[in-house]
């Protein structure tokens, strides 16, 4: 074996700019392989915890009658007396936190602009609220006794060219359906990085909110984290109750997990592509090889070699290629996932609802994926090779001898 392998180092440094553009070529796919794996990865890894810590917590109680498709003010939708839910709910040790939020829909108008947006209206000393207190860019958070004042996204204060200060005008409608109107007072612009929070929400301390849709003590929700993701089931059915209706995380991400599955399909194809390439470029090589030893394969039949020896050559040659690749690939592939990972590659707003996907990808490679596509990107480059190398173990030592000598 170790023979073989020496010979085999020997055979690719005859050419050896081709063995070094072969070998160049699975390194390049390879790591073009985990680069992509680990921008899907971190995509939809910072998609969920996104809409994890800003939109559904790792469970979210709701009112026997909720309905995902709408936002309903009435009564009957919402959560009465929310304080004794959440004593009840803060009682398990695995609870993080839990508070109350309110959900309603109005028509934001500044001047000759108008457009749709969501009221949250949030306890203002919850932790639950410190992504948005990390991310204010001007002004100051929320005090539960402003009756005025409000947080903008910073995507929906560039759209309307709002700033700290400007006083722009709500019509609400109310939960016995009336439409309420009032005018607030910019406190603060916040960012979260996800164009599809930022450009249509906007804070409002909760017992504004509650004023002005004429909820009084109703809540939409109660948002809940967790000490880890794993005990939102057990938690929940802690919870159960019949006229509540207990909403896990994979319940209410359920889109993530599906757009994930597709995406990860159409990557298939892409990763199917680079390996053909990869593939088709290691049998140019091992195929040009053979022709190009013609005479040598002839000799070493004629002295008594087997057709399984002169094959186990050439594979051994693949197997250098690969070897040389695969380790090119995780350095080529290493520096491109770091890069990725802490500069990220901006790509704005998806334009989907529902789901909170940053403006900026980061990426995130795992040692089970990247053990995956070494091993696979190996295996691919050794199956390139079975065709030359049964081309030249098939030689008869005759005929290979007259093919060198025409």
């Amino acid at each position: 074996m170790f023979q073989t392998f020496k010979l085999a180092y020997r055979n690719l440094g005859r050419n050896r700019t081709r063995s070094l553009l072969s070998s160049l070529a699975v390194a390049v796919g390879m790591a073009l392989l985990l680069l992509m794996v680990a921008m899907i990865d971190g995509e939809m890894r910072g998609a969920l915890q996104n809409t994890i810590r800003l939109q559904s917590g790792h469970l979210q109680i709701r009112p026997a009658s909720y309905d995902e498709n709408k936002i309903s003010l009435k009564w009957d939708d919402l959560i009465a007396n929310p304080d004794e839910v959440i004593a009840k709910i803060k009682s398990l040790p695995q609870v993080t936190l839990a508070t109350p939020r309110l959900m309603a829909s109005a028509i934001l108008t500044f001047g000759d602009e108008s457009k749709g947006v969501q009221i949250l209206g949030v306890d203002p000393a919850s932790a639950a609220n410190d992504p948005f207190r990390a991310g204010l860019v001007a002004g100051d958070f929320l005090q539960a006794a402003d009756r005025e004042g409000v947080l903008i996204g910073q995507l929906l204060a560039d759209k309307l060219n709002l700033s700290v200060g400007d006083a722009l005008n709500l019509l609400v409608t109310t939960s016995n359906g009336d439409v309420n109107e009032q005018l607030f007072t910019i406190r603060g612009i916040f960012t979260t990085r996800t164009p599809g929070l930022d450009g249509s929400t906007l804070l409002m301390p909760l017992e504004k909110a509650q004023a002005i849709t004429a909820t009084e003590n109703h809540v939409s929700a109660i948002f809940v984290l967790l000490q880890n993701d794993t005990q939102a089931e057990p938690v929940a059915q802690a919870l159960q109750s019949s006229n509540l209706k207990i909403l896990t995380w994979q319940e209410q991400n359920q889109f993530i997990v599906q757009f994930e599955d597709y995406a990860n399909a159409f990557f298939v194809i892409l990763y199917l592509i680079v390996l053909g390439i990869t593939a088709t470029v290691v049998t140019n090589t091992l195929v040009m090889a053979v022709f190009e030893r013609t005479r040598e394969i002839g000799i070493l039949a004629a002295i008594g070699m087997k057709g399984r020896g002169i094959m186990a050559q050439f594979l051994a040659e693949a197997a250098l290629l690969a070897t040389g690749g695969v380790i090119g690939g995780l350095i080529l592939g290493g520096v491109m996932v770091y890069f990725a990972s802490t500069k990220g590659f901006y790509i704005g707003d998806f334009g989907l609802t529902g789901v909170l996907f940053e403006d900026r990808i980061y990426a995130h490679l795992t040692l089970s994926n990247t053990l995956t596509l070494g091993i696979v990107t190996y295996i691919i480059t050794l199956i390139a090779s079975l065709y030359p190398a049964w081309l030249a173990a098939r030689m008869e030592p005759v005929d290979a001898l007259h093919g060198a000598e025409g």
